[in-house]
């Protein structure tokens, strides 16, 4: 005559299993990618017609493959991109405009808590990245355009309204800054630049 076999009470089973998957669950660590922060403008009309901007008004940031920087058609380093965009966007005195030719040129705008006609400059930055070029590096280079864009807003808000452009809480003092010193960077789609 055969044994009886006995059997496994896997009732339980289902609730180690259970126990382990929210254990798993709350132990793991889940990677979030995170971006740059841009607001992007809106698309152009269908029927706008193309802009048409002076070589004296681009500044161009060129990065290569190898993570090396041309501004201007000057080779130069990381270290000294936010004060060379700084030297170009900066408008100067604001009641009178610079004549300098390798400046770019600037427009006259009525910012009213700006004291009115204020000289605004039509400088574009030009950005253009090798399809090669390290992340690491184009979040630099993103990361010391806008900290000269945002030095040139702390400086312009500091002089009106005595405090950082940060610290403003007054909707239309924020427009009056970032009219006077807008986010001008204009990125072109990575090609390869080359370099050695």
């Amino acid at each position: 005559m055969a044994r009886p076999v006995n059997e496994i009470n896997a009732g339980s089973m289902a609730d180690i299993a259970f126990l382990l998957l929210i254990f798993f669950l709350v132990t793991t660590t889940m990677d979030v990618d995170t971006g740059i922060t841009r607001k992007l403008p809106p698309p152009p009309p269908e029927d706008m017609e193309d802009i048409k901007v002076k070589e004296r008004n681009i500044f161009k940031v060129l990065v290569n493959k190898n993570d090396r920087l041309l501004l201007n058609g000057i080779p130069g380093d990381i270290g000294e991109l936010r004060s060379r965009t700084m030297e170009f966007l900066r408008s100067g005195d604001l009641k009178n405009p610079a004549s300098s030719t390798d400046m770019p040129e600037k427009r006259e705008a009525d910012i009213p808590l700006l004291g009115g006609q204020i000289w605004i400059s039509k400088g574009i930055i030009s950005l253009k990245n090798d399809r090669g070029t390290s992340y690491d590096m184009y979040i630099q280079v993103q990361n010391e355009l806008a900290a000269a864009i945002r030095e040139l807003r702390d400086e312009l808000s500091n002089k009106f309204f005595g405090m950082r452009f940060d610290q403003l809480t007054d909707e239309d003092k924020i427009d009056a800054i970032q009219e006077a010193v807008p986010v001008a960077i204009s990125e072109a789609e990575p090609e390869d630049i080359g370099g050695k």
